[in-house]
């Protein structure tokens, strides 16, 4: 084995003492006792409030951070980001009724999302947040049904820009999306919201996520400040809020480095003054998920088996795919790339250790996707070790198959 083939992008947020991974301030092999059962999602809060003041300390202090839910809406997260962050933005009525729970004001939270139901708008209305409007359909059922329940609706317009974020790991804008409203018919909207007398709070302007590139985040922003610019000119009250969406990214595969934070906070420090002139008033927000919570998580699984089929070790777990589908490659990744992973009881100590072997980590589902780490060398492991994946503390169990084959689901814990 070529032990200096690059197999994943290296963990830097989690300690090892004395061989044991260090979560929350406890040794992982502790941790698995007290949560009971394996497999187990942990979120560690001092990683977490960590990339809260970094990020805070890096970019202007003006620039409002708000949290994105849907990337980790366990309750107990979104509690703790509630005395973190400005804002949230949620994407359905259970993320609605988790972010109601926590001390965030109704008024700072944002619901977003194409489709939303009668209901869905109906609970948003009455809960006093603000919707995020994705077509012209949506502005009126929202006006209708602000009528109904004798409340004016607080909306803000989230625009399909005409331009890309390039180098994202999503396209959440330009060309043709189910998001938003076309940037080019955004003025007539606008119109419309104001004479259907809907208390007009601002633009969301999402052109991409999952970006390490510093200079393709500056042009998406430096874009985003031109149509807020040019749209304003239509709203029919000030912009009292802009936000700019994100696109941080964090790295997961080799060769991949962290986001370059400088350029980013530079040039929002340029351009803070110009758009303050032209849209006097107006507080701009960051949404980030990813980026402030994925590095703090960890999916913990525990060997039930080891096997060798035709010279290759097999490290069968009891989770999978079923808990953690982006590290299993999200239903067959037309190129295939290991997440970190670690035997999290049996870790290195300053690059010494134990001999490393290659060897797969699989779950235990009836599919040949169920694979967690595709021959990775880690150090000799057996049944009752414990498997770990890093960068797992976004989109885990909430975008993963959970009743798939009808497997219990991951435990989450927040230390």
């Amino acid at each position: 084995m070529n032990s200096n083939r690059p197999v994943h992008t290296p963990q830097r947020h989690f300690q090892a003492v004395d061989g044991c991974l260090m979560v929350g301030g406890m040794p992982l092999t502790r941790l698995a006792e007290r949560v009971g059962s394996t497999p187990f999602f942990a979120y560690d809060r001092s990683v977490i409030k960590k990339r809260v003041a970094e990020l805070r300390a890096a970019l202007p202090a003006a620039i409002e951070l708000h949290f994105s839910v849907k990337a980790n809406p366990m309750p107990a997260v979104v509690q703790l980001m509630s005395g973190l962050v400005d804002g949230f933005d949620v994407a359905s009525a259970s993320e609605l009724r988790v972010a109601l729970d926590t001390t965030m004001p109704a008024g700072e939270i944002s619901f977003a999302g194409p489709g939303k139901l009668d209901a869905e708008l109906a609970q948003a209305i009455a809960a006093g947040v603000v919707l995020s409007l994705e077509s012209p359909n949506e502005a009126r059922r929202a006006a209708a049904i602000g009528d109904r329940l004798g409340l004016t609706p607080r909306v803000l317009l989230r625009v399909n820009p005409d331009f890309e974020m390039k180098s994202s790991g999503m396209k959440m804008g330009g060309g043709a999306k189910q998001f938003g409203v076309d940037a080019e018919a955004a003025p007539q909207l606008l119109r419309e919201i104001g004479a259907m007398g809907l208390d007009f709070h601002g633009l969301q302007i999402f052109s991409g996520s999952q970006s390490l590139s510093a200079e393709t985040i500056v042009d998406a922003q430096r874009n985003t400040f031109e149509l807020a610019q040019r749209l304003a000119e239509h709203a029919p009250a000030p912009i009292a809020l802009l936000n700019i969406g994100g696109g941080f990214g964090i790295p997961y595969f080799p060769g991949e480095a962290p986001l370059d934070l400088a350029p980013v906070s530079e040039q929002l420090a340029a351009m803070l003054p110009r758009i303050s002139d032209a849209l006097p008033g107006t507080r701009v927000a960051i949404e980030l998920g990813r980026y402030l919570v994925g590095e703090a998580g960890i999916y913990v699984t525990r060997i039930t088996d080891r096997k060798v089929s035709r010279g290759q070790v097999f490290l069968v777990t009891d989770g999978g795919m079923n808990h953690h589908l982006a590290a299993s490659g999200n239903l067959g990744q037309v190129i295939r790339k290991n997440y970190p992973v670690a035997i999290g009881n049996r870790m290195a100590v300053d690059g010494e250790g134990a001999a490393l072997e290659t060897v797969s980590v699989v779950g235990p589902l009836c599919t040949p996707l169920d694979t967690l780490a595709d021959r990775m060398p880690l150090p000799h492991a057996d049944v009752g070790d414990l498997v770990v994946v890093f960068q797992s503390g976004a989109y885990g169990p909430s975008a993963s198959p959970a009743n798939f084959l009808s497997r219990q689901p991951a435990a989450e814990v927040l230390v």
